[in-house]
């Protein structure tokens, strides 16, 4: 238990040292992977990434997808935004497979197509917050990013799935085992939504949902559990069944009235209190900065990797131009490039697989560090300035004084 309660102590300071330093705007994940690399094998030592904290890693990543599913907005998947996004997406699909090709023949990674779909995700859980706070989330910049980074995640998940598993075989058999996962999925949410309307059974759920039975929030475990060994069953992704449950919470419950006003409050205070932190300290204890720091080659990669990510991510952002202007599309650009939970998951299964050094993961991953240190932040500032430009538009100078109005 030793290296649970070490790894325990880091998920609880990295919040707690940034609620004391309000100053310091960086989300909570920075520090839980930075504490992780400190405490792990690369610095101090105190932590070995054994069996324990493997099991709660993979059910930290199973909840984080499982968040992500559920953060999808379907409502916002259709007419003029979506088509938007889609083309912006599609975009950046083609930068980023030929920003891997050039890595590729430049000898800096090994699989190009997976640091291609790397490269053409967005962190939902990081942008998701950052608008938020800032009030932007429902705004036409918000809502643009929050749509594209939907799809990026939707689009990136499916693919590792379909190229990445570790049972993978050819194309054409992937598809069809894509296409009955999904079957199954759809099969299942006709049956959820036909059981919740069971009169009884909807009684009886309503009753021990705030109980010690928290039968809601079991379920889901339930469900979670069942998609992620769907998943594995058919040679798949376990990320692709915890993605898939949420998403299916998220359709079923239309309204949130459904299953409970505070369910997604139970199910976030599980997911962020517990498990999803395990996965990123863990994340960070086997951070290999041994090997990026090994040699000038491997730490030179970590500008290079950031630049290709602002480049696949940001420059399609600039289609949103005509919607919203040149100053917010550039910061919808900022915020669409800023990637880390993609980097880290697919990292390490490019690792797993031998298709990614351990040198060119960490690469890849502090790449993925410093754009969330860097990109929300100038994202921000300017959309404040946006903010300033609109209030000295709409709001007229006041005559000199002595002046008369005309």
């Amino acid at each position: 238990m030793t290296g649970i309660f070490v790894v325990a102590a880091v998920a609880f300071s990295a919040p707690l040292l940034l609620g004391l330093a309000p100053a310091i705007r960086i989300p909570a994940v920075v520090l839980e992977l930075v504490g992780g690399i400190i405490v792990g094998p690369s610095v101090l030592g105190w932590v070995e990434p054994d069996t324990a904290l493997e099991v709660l890693s993979l059910l930290g990543l199973a909840f984080l997808l499982l968040i992500a599913g559920l953060e999808i907005d379907f409502d916002r998947l259709r007419g003029r935004l979506l088509g938007l996004t889609s083309a912006a997406f599609a975009l950046s699909l083609a930068l980023a497979l030929g920003v891997g090709l050039m890595l590729d023949i430049g000898g800096l990674v090994r699989s190009p197509l997976l640091v291609a779909i790397m490269l053409a995700a967005t962190s939902l859980g990081i942008v998701v917050p950052v608008l938020k706070d800032s009030g932007r989330s429902s705004s036409p910049v918000g809502l643009l990013v929050i749509t594209g980074a939907s799809i990026a995640d939707l689009a990136s998940i499916v693919l590792l799935s379909l190229f990445f598993s570790g049972e993978s075989s050819d194309l054409g058999a992937q598809l069809i085992l894509v296409g009955a996962f999904g079957l199954l999925v759809v099969v299942l949410a006709l049956t959820l939504i036909g059981i919740e309307h069971w009169m009884r059974l909807g009684e009886t759920l309503v009753r021990l949902q705030d109980t010690t039975a928290q039968i809601r929030v079991r379920g889901v475990f339930v469900l979670l559990a069942l998609f992620v060994a769907f998943a594995e069953g058919f040679g798949l992704e376990a990320i692709l069944g915890a993605f898939a449950a949420g998403a299916l919470i998220n359709l079923v419950d239309r309204d949130r009235a459904m299953t409970h006003p505070q369910f997604r409050q139970k199910l976030e205070g599980a997911s962020f209190g517990i498990f999803v932190p395990f996965f990123f300290v863990t994340s960070g204890v086997k951070f290999d900065l041994d090997a990026l720091l090994a040699g000038g080659s491997s730490l030179a990669k970590v500008p290079i990797f950031l630049a290709a990510l602002l480049l696949v991510r940001g420059v399609p952002a600039l289609l949103y131009r005509r919607l919203i202007g040149l100053r917010e599309s550039v910061a919808a650009g900022l915020l669409q490039a800023t990637s880390l939970g993609s980097f880290v998951v697919a990292g390490q299964i490019g690792m797993e697989l031998g298709l990614l050094s351990a040198a060119t993961g960490a690469a890849l991953i502090a790449a993925g560090l410093a754009s969330v240190l860097l990109f929300p932040s100038a994202a921000l500032v300017l959309l404040s300035g946006a903010s300033r430009s609109e209030t000295s538009r709409a709001v007229p100078a006041p005559p000199p004084a002595g002046s008369h109005p005309p």
